[in-house]
C-alpha cells in the first residue's frame, strides 16, 4: 500500500507524508495545529539509564514528562482518536514498578480536566514475547503492555481488518438453530488482548543499532485497527522508527520526533525503504513453533530422561 515517490520532511507540514523531526516532541507538538491527528502510538523512555536518556532521570521524570507532555498530546488528537501508550517496568535494585499504572495515574489526575474526563481506557493489551534478559532473582520478564485509550466516547475500531486464523476454522455448532452451520467467523478472530509478537533481539530482520527497539507489528496492527487510510500517525518518541516505517506500509501519513540524530537518521532510510516496497520486517503472522522432531526442539541427551528415549 506504500506509495513509490513520497515526501520526508524534517519539518512539520501536513504536506508531508511523512515528517521525522529530529528535536523535542513538545517543541515538534507546538507547531502542529489542533485535531489533526488520528492515532498517537509510541513507547516513551523508562527512565533507566539507557543510552538515549539522561542518567538522571527516574521514576519522577517519567511522571512529569508525562504530565507536560499530555495536554499538548491531548490538543493534537481528533474527537475520536486513539491514543496508545506501550510500556513496560522499571526496575532499579530488583524492584519493579509498572508503568501502565503511572500512565494511568498521570492521565486521571492531571490538573487538566477535560483530560481526566475524555481520554477513555478502551484496552490493556498485554504484549508477551518469547526471548529476553533471564532474571536469577524473580521471574524473567516476558511481557509489557500498551493502554488504548480514546479521546471521547465514539471512535473507530476497524476490527475486520486485524483478524488472526481461527484455531479451529471447521467447527460447526453441534444444536440450536445454527446447528451443523460453521461457528466461528471465516474472516478469523478477534486477536484478543494478548498479543504473541516476537521483540526485536539480536538476528530479528528488523535489528538496528537501537537498543530497546519496537518491533513494526505492533504499531502496524494498531494503526490498521485505529485509523483510516490516509489518516495521520503520531509518534512523538518515534527511535529507530517502526511507527513511521508501519504508517508507510499501511497508507497512512505520519509525523514523529526523536532528540537522537543517528536515529533519526535510520529512521529515514527505514521509511524511504518503506515506501520503496524494500524494508525487511517480520510480517504479523502467528510465532513459528519447532517441530518437536527437529533437533533444536530437542534437550540435549544428558539431559534426557528414559521416557523421553522412549518416545524418540
Amino acid at each position: 500500500m506504500a506509495k513509490q515517490h513520497s515526501k520526508i520532511g524534517t519539518t512539520f507540514s501536513i504536506e508531508n507524508d511523512s515528517t521525522l523531526y529530529n528535536g523535542d516532541c513538545l517543541e515538534l507538538l507546538k507547531q502542529m495545529p489542533d485535531g489533526v491527528v488520528d492515532l498517537v502510538v509510541t513507547s516513551p523512555p523508562y527512565c533507566m539509564g539507557k543510552s538515549y536518556e539522561d542518567p538522571k532521570d527516574d521514576l519522577r521524570t517519567f511522571f512529569d514528562k508525562h504530565t507536560e507532555l499530555l495536554p499538548e498530546i491531548f490538543r493534537v488528537l481528533k474527537d475520536g482518536g486513539s491514543m496508545c501508550w506501550q510500556v513496560g517496568y522499571h526496575v532499579k535494585n530488583n524492584v519493579v514498578t509498572p508503568l501502565d499504572f503511572m500512565v494511568h495515574e498521570v492521565i486521571k489526575h492531571h490538573p487538566n480536566k477535560e483530560i481526566v474526563e475524555n481520554l477513555v481506557l478502551r484496552n490493556r493489551v498485554v504484549w508477551t514475547f518469547g526471548h529476553g534478559y533471564n532474571a536469577s532473582q524473580r521471574f524473567s520478564g516476558r511481557h509489557e503492555v500498551i493502554m488504548w485509550y480514546t479521546k471521547g466516547k465514539a471512535y473507530n475500531f476497524d476490527l475486520d481488518s486485524v483478524r488472526v486464523p481461527q484455531k479451529y476454522p471447521g467447527k460447526r455448532h453441534y444444536k440450536g438453530d445454527k446447528k451443523g452451520e460453521f461457528s466461528g467467523n471465516p474472516l478469523g478472530k478477534n486477536p484478543s488482548d494478548v498479543w504473541d509478537i516476537p521483540n526485536v533481539k539480536s538476528n530479528h530482520v528488523e535489528k538496528t543499532e537501537h537498543p530497546c527497539q519496537f518491533p513494526i507489528a505492533i504499531p502496524q496492527r494498531l494503526i490498521k485497527a485505529l485509523t483510516p487510510v490516509g489518516g495521520l500517525v503520531l509518534d512523538p518518541f518515534f527511535g529507530s522508527g517502526a511507527s513511521a516505517v508501519a504508517a508507510a506500509l499501511e497508507g497512512r501519513r505520519f509525523v514523529g520526533a526523536d532528540t537522537e540524530k543517528s536515529y533519526c537518521e535510520t529512521a529515514i532510510a527505514r521509511t524511504e525503504a518503506a515506501f520503496a516496497g524494500t524494508i525487511k520486517y517480520r510480517e504479523d503472522k502467528p510465532v513459528y513453533e519447532p517441530d518437536p522432531r527437529q533437533a533444536v526442539a530437542r534437550r540435549p541427551g544428558h539431559f534426557i530422561t528414559n521416557g523421553e528415549e522412549e518416545k524418540a
